[in-house]
């Protein structure tokens, strides 16, 4: 059985990050180890939330993880709580990090061009040596406008527009940085990445839906790590990816029982099983 390793926060009530993580990969027949960065009550889209810094039980769980010689098909990061933490991560990657495993991080700090509660510029260009050292990078517009320090161009920017960010990320060392939630000029919205090694462009999108929520982003990366460490090429994952996170925004918002702050991931779980020819 194949096993990812995947580093980020438990919300207990939000669906994103771990419990978003855990229950996609899981589904998709890949063991899933989970190191939790901190415990909230709720996700930080709600006020009063509260909060447990689980900092200090990083580099023991790694220790640990090292001494049992434990190995990783691939390590993915989501959302991580400080500078320190990064600083952590990328001793994870240095330990279990070795060729034949595939490394992923999702930037997950900030949307609509500002960064999340509790984060500064300083801890963006700490997320882009993050970025770096990883095998692909899936940030939004926003995440990778602020690593690289330059203007914000709003949701709506043009391929042509993300396509040179995603140059200037290529040259801060990311390998294969790919952007999400880039509308298409057919209208479509999903990606544009940029294969460094083969200096092509990559993209691909699915329907547009008229809603826009929390935790898409996490559903999005949890999704494009299953197919990848499921045998899927890494156009094929980001393709999967993009269809699936299409399918539970379109079923949240046809859902008048939905809640505001998540996606109804779960029920389109036989769906992502499908793309993955696996029922």
């Amino acid at each position: 059985m194949k096993r990812v390793a995947t580093i980020q926060d438990i919300s207990c009530i939000g669906k994103c990050s771990l419990t978003v993580a855990l229950p996609i990969i899981s589904a998709t027949g890949i063991e899933t180890a989970i190191v939790p960065t901190a415990v909230l009550s709720t996700h930080t889209q709600f006020k009063g939330f509260t909060f447990r810094d689980l900092t200090g039980d990083l580099e023991p769980i790694r220790d640990h993880w090292a001494k049992e010689g434990f190995r990783f098909d691939a390590i993915y990061t989501g959302y991580l709580g400080s500078r320190k933490q990064i600083e952590i991560v990328k001793s994870y990657f240095k330990t279990f990090g070795g060729k034949d495993t595939f490394k992923i991080v999702d930037p997950a700090m900030a949307d609509n061009g500002s960064l999340y509660f509790g984060f500064d510029r300083a801890f963006a260009l700490e997320m882009a040596s993050l970025c770096a050292e990883s095998d692909i990078a899936l940030p939004n517009i926003s995440e990778a406008s602020l690593m690289l320090g330059t203007d914000y161009p709003g949701e709506d920017a043009s391929e042509e527009t993300v396509k040179e960010l995603l140059r200037k990320l290529a040259d801060t060392g990311v390998k294969f940085p790919v952007i999400t939630g880039v509308e298409l000029k057919d209208g479509s919205f999903g990606f544009i990445g940029y294969d460094t090694a083969a200096d092509e462009f990559i993209s691909y999108g699915a329907e547009k839906v008229p809603y826009k929520s929390h935790g898409t982003g996490d559903v999005y990366a949890s999704t494009f790590t299953a197919a990848y460490v499921n045998g899927k090429s890494i156009f094929d994952s980001l393709a999967i990816a993009t269809d699936y996170t299409a399918a539970c925004i379109r079923n949240t918002y046809n859902d008048p029982d939905r809640v505001n702050y998540a996606v109804n991931f779960e029920l389109e779980i036989p769906y992502l099983l499908k793309l993955l020819n696996k029922i």
